[in-house]
């Protein structure tokens, strides 16, 4: 089973700050990652979620308290929902090139 790869659909709303659009900014860091490595990318599922809570198909799978994003499930258990320890398991477990300290 692949890793799956949960991000923020960008361009959401937030209605604590009225007339804006948003995005997630470590959520936008992996998209970067992926489109800088498209050869790489296919070995993941990525998922992208809207903002709005509940995110029911992550809540269903990590719990309610669990929805944070981004959130990369591994395909044989668990998740790591830390950005830079999500870099480091593309590193690990997909080949993509590390990022440079």
């Amino acid at each position: 089973m692949k890793d799956t790869l949960y991000l923020l659909a960008p361009g959401f709303e937030d209605p604590v700050y009225p007339g804006k659009i948003f995005y997630c900014w470590h959520c936008a860091l992996m998209e970067g990652v992926l489109a800088s490595f498209p050869g790489l990318a296919p070995m993941l599922d990525v998922r992208r979620i809207p903002w709005p809570r509940p995110r029911r198909e992550v809540a269903d799978l990590l719990g309610e308290d669990n929805q944070s994003l981004p959130v990369l499930v591994l395909g044989d258990g668990g998740f790591i929902n830390d950005k830079d320890a999500i870099l480091a398991a593309l590193t690990e477990r997909h080949g993509f090139p590390h990022p440079h300290p």
